[in-house]
């Protein structure tokens, strides 16, 4: 999908500009430098500078220096289209459980133009890994769900697509594929015109296609349509594998027949699921940049904060949106949302609905921040606020995790500038049940999944007794945060609170480390469990907006 070129004289600049940037970003895999953005965009380094800033207080860029990277936050832009398409929602768990039971990766795209666009992801944990990122874009040609969407086109996208592939021969404009101008790509000339609508032709004759590494040596793939209500297809399942698995051929004859049980499966699933509910859409955004145009003055550029919060109107049950709901659920006046609106389906993010009067999201909306997230860690979400929280509380601090052996392992940290501190380094390992971030992770458990392991004595104060032990553990979930004074080793004292995920169920423990003489117990207490229990919020929030479609790691 390629937006028109004549820009809109109703198209709102900043709002153009800034969601180029997002793009770059993306493009770029989550991080460019603040110069690299003024080559790339052709902007006055002043103009993005602006934008960078306006991005940053929005949530969905950070900064660093000279560089700016793609924040968490901004998946809420993926989110709004996903969840008003419901197709992941809906079918998602089908796609697990049939990854699971075949042993490979398997998944949901769906068409983008002359393009496919992934919605859905079950991926297998290899060293050899064939997942794409949800939200990357491939050419329509190399994919076996490719054929499928093709069989669909009119004139029109034929005409879009020819046009495409005599513009860029090497699909040097697909990120997420190898150049067929690169040593190792699959013949140019498997790529032809008349060999796709061939591959069309029989796709839509045989109700499935086969990508026979077509996307790049070695990868091979089986797509089936899933059909809607209406009898389109609503988006294709594939089961991707490579071949020292599979040939294509041994792909087709091993797993097709499973494969088309999973999308009858699907399709009853469409058939018979109930009529999304419209919930509310995100408030406040509006006003909130009024308030932040006031604090940053010429630095913050609110025609583009409120540009974006035009996209986060839609979402699940508030798929179509008339410009006045979207007026109503921005607090945009009518001619601002008009104008975003414009701006919007001048760049293929938004487009008009079976009823003219309604405008609907595009899976473009998903170019914008989606795929470099799509691989994001718990970690990863974690560093910049362990870094900010180091630096607030001048002590070393760590998110953990629980590993197996009824260990904590730690994935993150951050050390204090002191002569003496606490030595330990990303991926070490403890007794979770005498540590404080351990013990706010079993606290979340039921008792009888808390695997404590041998409890010995560290110090003269180590709790040994299951029974006390057990106590302990009832107390943290209580209060919502572990204290732990010199039971691991004479000295030592440390605080941990929790990180939660979606579910409200615990999945780290950002904790600090201190000295005796450093701080007191009170001092713990008073002074740094607040600044840890503000760095989880934060973190907890993230991982809530990340992991909607995505598994964080």
């Amino acid at each position: 999908m390629t937006p028109s070129d004549a820009v809109p004289s109703e198209a709102v600049g900043p709002l153009l500009r800034g969601v180029g940037v997002l793009e770059r970003l993306t493009g770029a895999g989550g991080t460019l430098s603040l110069s690299a953005l003024e080559r790339e965009t052709g902007l006055a380094r002043a103009t993005v500078d602006r934008i960078a800033a306006t991005l940053e207080r929005v949530g969905y860029v950070r900064l660093d220096g000279r560089d700016a990277s793609l924040a968490p936050r901004v998946a809420e832009l993926g989110n709004a289209y996903l969840s008003a398409l419901r197709l992941p929602a809906l079918l998602g768990a089908w796609a697990d459980r049939l990854a699971d039971e075949l042993d490979e990766s398997v998944s949901l795209a769906v068409g983008d133009g002359d393009g496919i666009r992934f919605i859905h992801q079950a991926t297998r944990r290899r060293t050899l890994s064939l997942s794409f990122r949800i939200g990357d874009l491939l050419p329509a040609e190399r994919t076996a769900p490719g054929p499928l969407f093709a069989g669909e086109w009119d004139e029109a996208e034929w005409a879009a697509w020819r046009a495409r592939r005599a513009a860029d021969p090497t699909d040097a404009g697909f990120g997420a594929v190898p150049d067929r101008a690169l040593p190792g790509a699959p013949d140019a000339d498997v790529f032809t015109g008349d060999d796709f609508v061939r591959r069309a032709e029989a796709a839509g004759r045989d109700g499935y296609a086969v990508d026979d590494q077509l996307i790049e040596p070695g990868l091979v793939a089986i797509s089936v349509p899933v059909r809607g209500v209406d009898g389109r297809i609503a988006c294709v399942a594939s089961v991707v594998s490579h071949t020292s698995r599979h040939t294509a051929e041994g792909l087709r004859d091993a797993l097709l027949a499973r494969l088309r049980e999973a999308v009858a499966g699907m399709e009853e699933v469409l058939r018979t699921a109930p009529a999304a509910v419209g919930g509310l859409a995100p408030a406040g955004l509006a006003a909130w940049t009024g308030a932040s145009k006031q604090e940053l003055g010429r630095g913050f550029v609110e025609s583009l904060a409120r540009g974006l919060s035009v996209l986060t109107a839609f979402g699940e049950g508030r798929a179509a949106l008339t410009l006045a709901e979207v007026a109503k659920a921005t607090g945009l006046s009518r001619a601002s949302a008009r104008r975003a609106l414009i701006t919007f389906q001048h760049l293929g993010l938004v487009r008009l609905g079976a009823d003219p009067r309604q405008f609907v999201l595009t899976p473009r909306v998903l170019a914008l921040g989606f795929p470099p997230l799509s691989r994001t860690t718990l970690a990863g979400i974690a560093g910049p606020h362990l870094e900010k929280l180091a630096a607030r509380v001048q002590e070393p601090v760590s998110l953990g995790v629980l590993a197996g052996g009824g260990e904590v392992q730690y994935v993150a940290r951050v050390a204090a500038r002191h002569v003496m501190s606490v030595e330990l380094g990303v991926g070490s390992r403890l007794p979770a049940w005498v540590t404080a971030p351990g013990r706010v992770l079993l606290a979340d458990l039921p008792d009888g999944e808390r695997e404590l392991g041998e409890l010995r004595a560290f110090t003269a104060r180590t709790v040994t007794d299951p029974g006390v032990l057990r106590g302990v553990l009832d107390e943290v979930r209580e209060r919502g945060f572990a204290l732990v004074d010199e039971e691991l080793e004479d000295g030592l004292r440390s605080v941990a609170v929790p990180v939660r995920g979606r579910d409200g169920r615990v999945v780290g423990a950002v904790s600090a480390a201190t000295h005796v003489a450093r701080r007191s117990v009170e001092e713990c207490v008073s002074v740094i469990l607040p600044e840890l229990a503000a760095a989880a919020g934060r973190i907890t929030e993230e991982v809530g907006v990340v992991s909607r479609f995505i598994r964080v790691r």
